[in-house]
């Protein structure tokens, strides 16, 4: 049974959770306020006294690793980092987009056959990161910065619903209105949704390297128009540099 302490702090949220096999042992969350190297180490805490309260051992660190605020993802790894060289544990990062869309597939809302989903994570003016994938999570648009307008997406709508959901798609309601555009309300990355990832990355051993991992910015903009579904990136687009 692994045993994983999840940790998120790409978003104004910060969170954790303690989680064997896919059961939330603990958690922590906190959703107003941005005081994240506040809070994390007492959430930390409270999920490592829980631990010590089964009598079980930890097995893992894992950490959402971007793309997202700059300052949350740099407190989080740190903390990650330093936990899992204390304890001698691998580390392991996940991807704050599909968290996201993880967090709409367990949701328990039952959308159309066949829906996208489309995470969007906040960056400045109509600027977005984003990425759009199936219900098995392969990407049909790999993660990547884009400034939203009203073709966004275009290719995606004309062929099946997209579900929009995270703290950008505010964003693109105010430009996307197909009628196979839903937008998820209230959605946001929080560590109790990163069980499914975290657990699938130990069953496969992929870890970080301690030393060398840092978080995943993507701070690059381009306006990216993701038109053909079946293009595997937005380096297929015409691609140009915001301003």
């Amino acid at each position: 049974m692994a045993v994983i302490l999840n940790i998120d702090t790409s978003t104004e949220v910060c969170s954790v959770a303690l989680s064997a096999e896919g059961t939330v042992l603990c958690h922590r969350e906190e959703f107003e306020q941005r005081n994240h190297a506040t809070l994390l180490s007492g959430f930390i805490k409270d999920c490592l006294d829980r631990l010590r309260e089964l009598e079980l051992s930890l097995d893992a660190v894992a950490v959402s690793m971007g793309p997202g605020s700059y300052t949350g993802l740099r407190i989080g790894l740190s903390e990650a980092k330093g936990l899992a060289y204390a304890l001698g544990l691998p580390l392991i990062g996940v991807d704050t987009l599909q968290l996201l869309a993880v967090s709409v597939m367990f949701s328990g809302y039952e959308y159309p056959e066949g829906a996208v989903y489309a995470p969007m994570i906040d960056a400045r003016r109509m600027e977005v990161f984003t990425g759009v994938y199936d219900q098995a999570l392969t990407p049909l648009l790999e993660p990547a910065p884009m400034i939203l307008d009203a073709d966004s997406y275009a290719g995606f709508l004309e062929k099946s619903t997209v579900l929009f959901f995270g703290n950008g798609s505010d964003k693109a309601r105010e430009v996307i209105t197909s009628p196979n555009a839903v937008f998820v309300p209230d959605v946001k990355p929080l560590a109790v949704d990163m069980t499914a990832l975290s657990e699938l990355k130990w069953s496969r051993r992929e870890f970080l390297d301690l030393a060398y991992s840092s978080p995943w910015y993507r701070k690059e903009f381009q306006a990216t128009s993701p038109r053909d579904p079946l293009a595997s990136s937005s380096a297929s687009n015409s691609p140009r540099t915001a301003r």
